[in-house]
C-alpha cells in the first residue's frame, strides 16, 4: 500500500483525497485547468476542431503560484535494463549499489576519457522505444479490468519519459532553452515524446573537447562510487560505457492525470533495510566547487531547480553530489535530501517554487488533454516552447513527428488471445 504523506511539497506527497477536494473550484473542474492564455491569433489554422478558440498557454510563473497540487506518492511498477550495447532487457540486471565515499576523496574524474570510455550515440533518438518495450512485455498486468476480450487500453492518461516532465517543471524559471514535445493519443492514452530542437541540434554538433570531456566527469563519479553488487567494491579502473541503463518506472496522479513514466537510476542504497524502491534510490551528481557567495547563489537558483525536480517526480529521496576543482578532481562530497532542498534556497531573492513548477507541469497536462483530440497513431500534436514565451502547438499527420513505432501499435492493437490463434 502507498502511503501518502504531509501537505509540504518538497518533503512529500499528498494525500489525495482531502487535498483533491480542496483544490476544485466552485465548477467543479481542478485548479490546474483553469488558467489560460489569451489566444494567439496566427495559431488558430491549428485548431479549426476546437469548439471556440484553442488558447495557447502562459508560461509566466506569477500565474502559477497557489497551492500545491495533488501529487500522489510515486509507486514503482517494474523497471528495465539496457546493456553495453544498448539492448532492452526487462529486469535489474544494470542495477548499481551506491559506496559511500570519504568526504573529500581527490578521485580524478579524468582518469580513463582517453582510454576506457564507450560513449552512447547521441545521433540514435530512442524517442519513447524503450518504455514501449516495457509496456508491451507487462501488456497483462498494465491493460484495463475488463479488457481481456479486446485491444489493450492503458489505465494511464499519459506515458513519457521522466526527463520530459522535468523540463515541464522547469519551463517557468527557464531562460535560455526551448523545448519540442510531440504527443500522440493512442487508444486513449497520450504518449509524449521529445523532439530536438535546432538549437539543440547545433549545440551537440559545435561542442567543444572540453565540454565533451566535462560530460564524461559525471559518468566517471558514478564509477567511483557505485558496485556492481552488494557485497563487492567500485571499480575506478573499469571501462565507461555510457550505453548501460538501469531504469525505474513509476506510477503516480499529478490533480486528476494519471502518469506512467520511466527514468533512469544512477544505484540504490545497499544496506538490505532501506525502504522499498523508489525510496532507496540515490542521484548522482557533479557540480564546480562552490568558493563564493555568488556561485553559492548560482547554484540554489539553478542547479537545485533540476536536480529538485528530476528527483521529486520519481520519488528519489536524495541526491549525493561531488564538487569538483577546474582539474575535475572532487575535492568533496555532500548529500542533499529532496525534502531539505526548499529550505536551502528559502532566504535566496526571487528563487524558484516547487509549487509554480508543479502547478505549470498540471496546467500544461490539462492543456494537452484539451487539444489533442484525435486518437490516431500517425497524428502527432506538437508543443514548442521558448523561454518567457506562450506554449504554443501545431497538428501533423503522417509526418517526420510521429514516433509510435509499427510493432508497438500493431501489439496493443491485437486482441490478448491473437497470438494464440491457428
Amino acid at each position: 500500500m502507498d502511503q501518502h504523506r504531509s501537505h509540504n511539497p518538497n518533503s512529500s506527497y499528498q494525500n489525495p483525497q482531502s487535498a483533491y477536494r480542496r483544490h476544485r473550484d466552485a465548477g467543479g473542474r481542478n485548479h490546474c485547468e483553469n488558467k489560460r492564455s489569451r489566444p494567439n491569433q496566427q495559431q488558430q489554422h491549428h485548431h479549426h476542431h476546437q469548439s471556440g478558440p484553442a488558447p495557447n498557454l502562459s508560461t509566466r510563473k506569477e500565474l502559477y503560484e497557489r497551492d500545491f497540487p495533488v501529487y500522489k506518492q510515486p509507486v514503482e511498477i517494474g523497471c528495465f535494463s539496457l546493456d553495453s550495447e544498448r539492448r532492452f532487457f526487462n529486469d535489474g540486471r544494470q542495477m548499481r549499489y551506491y559506496v559511500e565515499p570519504e568526504r573529500n576523496p581527490n578521485f580524478d574524474l579524468r582518469d580513463g576519457y582517453k582510454d576506457r570510455y564507450i560513449k552512447r550515440d547521441g545521433n540514435v533518438k530512442e524517442k519513447l522505444d524503450h518504455i514501449l518495450r516495457w509496456i508491451l512485455a507487462n501488456k497483462s498486468k498494465l491493460c484495463s479490468k475488463g479488457a481481456a476480450a479486446s485491444p489493450c487500453a492503458l489505465d494511464f492518461d499519459f506515458v513519457t519519459w521522466r526527463g520530459h516532465l522535468t523540463k515541464l517543471l522547469t519551463t517557468p524559471y527557464e531562460t535560455r532553452e526551448g523545448w519540442l514535445l510531440a504527443v500522440t493519443r493512442f487508444k486513449g492514452t497520450l504518449y509524449i515524446s521529445e523532439v530536438e530542437t535546432e538549437a539543440a541540434r547545433r549545440e551537440q554538433e559545435n561542442r567543444t573537447e572540453r565540454h565533451e570531456e566535462m560530460m564524461y566527469w559525471g559518468y566517471k563519479f558514478e564509477q567511483y562510487t557505485c558496485a556492481d553488487d552488494v557485497h563487492s567494491l567500485p571499480d575506478p579502473g573499469g571501462v565507461v560505457n555510457t550505453n548501460e541503463a538501469f531504469c525505474t518506472v513509476v506510477q503516480t496522479r499529478l490533480a486528476d492525470h494519471r502518469l506512467l513514466f520511466s527514468g533512469e537510476v544512477d544505484c540504490r542504497d545497499k544496506d538490505p533495510k532501506a525502504p522499498a524502491p523508489p525510496a532507496c534510490y540515490v542521484e548522482l551528481k557533479t557540480s564546480a566547487e562552490i568558493c563564493t557567495p555568488k556561485q553559492r547563489s548560482n547554484f540554489h537558483r539553478f542547479k537545485l531547480l533540476k536536480w529538485w525536480a528530476q528527483s521529486f517526480l520519481p520519488g528519489v529521496p536524495r541526491v549525493v553530489a561531488g564538487f569538483k576543482d577546474d582539474e575535475g578532481v572532487v575535492v568533496n562530497v555532500d548529500t542533499f535530501p529532496i525534502s531539505k532542498i526548499s529550505q536551502l534556497i528559502k532566504n535566496e531573492h526571487n528563487c524558484w517554487k516547487p509549487t509554480v513548477c508543479m502547478n505549470f507541469c498540471c496546467d500544461f497536462l490539462s492543456f494537452v488533454k484539451q487539444i489533442a483530440i484525435e486518437d490516431h497513431p500517425s497524428v502527432v500534436y506538437l508543443f514548442s516552447s521558448e523561454p518567457r514565451r506562450d506554449v504554443t502547438f501545431s497538428v501533423h499527420r503522417d509526418s517526420q513527428y510521429s514516433f509510435l513505432p509499427h510493432w508497438f501499435v500493431e501489439e496493443m492493437s491485437s486482441r490478448p488471445d491473437a497470438h494464440h490463434q491457428p
